[in-house]
């Protein structure tokens, strides 16, 4: 019950209301939907003004109405009640209400404070509908009804494989877009020749759209891995309770929760084997998370790769040009940065650090329960919020306007000291490797080198040299024997 305390500047109302948990009376905003072990919460994390994501606040609301239409199924719930707190859910998923979940991301006891928060919040917004005050708990109560059969210990760990899995819905179909752009820019751009480079020395020629494809198909291969490490996460543990064995849980708990999550979510979510397991192990989750690090150093490299490939204008490859998106320099007039692949860099740094901590809080979870769920759910989900907005940025803003600077490129494809390579089935290594040599020293093509070093007939040296046939397999020249002894 809650009792009035204070007033407000206006005097009109009370500033605060009066409300007890089993530690004693606190003061409680009289506006607040939270009640009194949130604001204890607050008090006690007051760590880096951080609250929870939006889907770590829809993944526990998602569990709460399931929860309620379960128990008003089997009659465990009186029906009345039931509806109250379906009709509260209903808001918050609509949006509403938001702003009264506090809880600092940084919090103790596995998630107990954010499963509190979100218990208080929908326990006062179904008792005001059924016409008693904030505060109240009556006839509604947070513990005894919203959480009813449930522990924190099965909800927050089900609470991140529902969001993670909700999240990744837009994540798959973000890359999936990304890979089409790179994909088509292969196409477009496949008869651009250029200078491969590996070490970021001369290497042999390669055509741009070959490396725009590759580029396409390793996020493909990386959609792939996450798809596939988040079908462990289908699997649901609630209904485990305290630690997983399903002490004060009706037998027919489980499987309806988890057909009303399905519906309520979307989401293809089944009853896990062992709820236990389940409760214990962070390894799906840290498994998850892997994905996305390794999503996230494939995408950091193409980012890089792009910056690398728009150096310049005057004074570096020069060989793409990227969309101006913003002026580059606050006293450098003119200059034009390729600040979406820089971004994408950072977002990806901070997804392998946000992993870092995911596989280090997984890891020290103890006996029957992890207690450090909350950081594991902000730092997975904080990770695919923002590899998919970048991803997304990326698509837009950057790939899907490249120009090739088909000059350039040809420039450094020509001047490429590496093109010797193709010499060597037909004048040995070591001859090659001194041609190679020989035109740097002198600044002169290898081409030309060859010509007037009769190197070759001029046809054949022609043939060999074909900067086209050395970006697919085969031998330059059609050479198939070894090289003379002679």
């Amino acid at each position: 019950m809650a009792s009035a305390s204070g007033t407000s500047k206006s005097g009109s109302e009370p500033a605060t209301r009066t409300e007890k948990d089993p530690l004693g009376a606190l003061a409680v905003p009289s506006g607040a939907l939270y009640g009194a072990q949130t604001v204890r919460a607050t008090q006690n994390f007051p760590i880096s003004g951080m609250r929870p994501l939006p889907m770590f606040v829809t993944a526990v609301v998602w569990i709460k109405k399931a929860a309620a239409l379960t128990h008003k199924q089997t009659g465990r719930l009186d029906a009345k009640l039931a509806d109250a707190i379906v009709a509260a859910a209903d808001e918050i998923l609509a949006g509403q209400h938001r702003d009264h979940f506090v809880v600092d991301v940084f919090q103790a006891g596995a998630g107990t404070s954010h499963n509190m928060n979100v218990n208080e919040v929908l326990a006062n917004l179904a008792n005001e509908r059924l016409g008693t005050a904030r505060g109240s708990y009556a006839p509604i109560h947070p513990n005894d009804h919203v959480n009813m059969a449930q522990s924190t210990n099965d909800v927050i760990p089900t609470a991140i494989r529902l969001g993670a899995l909700a999240l990744a819905r837009d994540l798959g179909a973000v890359f999936g877009e990304l890979r089409d752009a790179l994909l088509a820019k292969g196409v477009e751009f496949d008869d651009v020749l250029k200078s491969g480079r590996t070490h970021l020395q001369d290497a042999m020629p390669i055509r741009l759209g070959q490396e725009l494809r590759a580029y396409g198909v390793s996020i493909d291969r990386n959609i792939q891995r996450v798809e596939m490490a988040a079908s462990f996460l289908r699997d649901l543990g609630i209904g485990g309770s305290a630690v997983g064995t399903g002490v004060n849980v009706e037998p027919e708990y489980p499987a309806l929760m988890v057909e009303h999550l399905r519906a309520i979510s979307g989401l293809d979510v089944r009853e896990g084997s062992d709820r236990i397991q389940l409760m214990q192990s962070m390894g799906d989750a840290a498994g998850f998370s892997g994905a996305l690090r390794t999503l996230a150093v494939d995408l950091g490299k193409i980012a890089s790769d792009l910056r690398l490939m728009a150096s310049g204008p005057r004074t570096g490859l020069d060989e793409i040009r990227l969309p101006a998106v913003q002026p580059g320099s606050s006293i450098m007039p003119g200059k034009v940065n390729p600040s979406i692949p820089e971004m994408v860099n950072q977002v990806c740094f901070q997804v392998m650090g946000n992993d870092v901590c995911v596989a280090i809080a997984a890891e020290h979870g103890q006996l029957e329960l992890n207690v450090m769920m909350p950081v594991i759910a902000h730092n997975i989900f904080l990770s695919e919020m923002i590899l998919t907005n970048a991803a997304r940025s990326l698509s837009e803003k950057t790939i899907a306007g490249i120009e090739a600077n088909v000059e350039m490129c040809a420039y450094w494809v020509e001047r490429s000291a590496a093109l010797a390579t193709a010499l060597a089935p037909q004048i040995g290594y070591a001859r090659a490797a001194e041609l190679s040599k020989q035109s740097v020293m002198e600044n002169v093509l290898i081409r030309d080198l060859v010509k007037r070093e009769h190197v070759l007939p001029d046809a054949e040296a022609e043939d060999v040299l074909d900067l086209r046939k050395m970006t697919e397999i085969g031998v330059p020249g059609g050479a198939h024997g070894g090289v003379s002894a002679g």
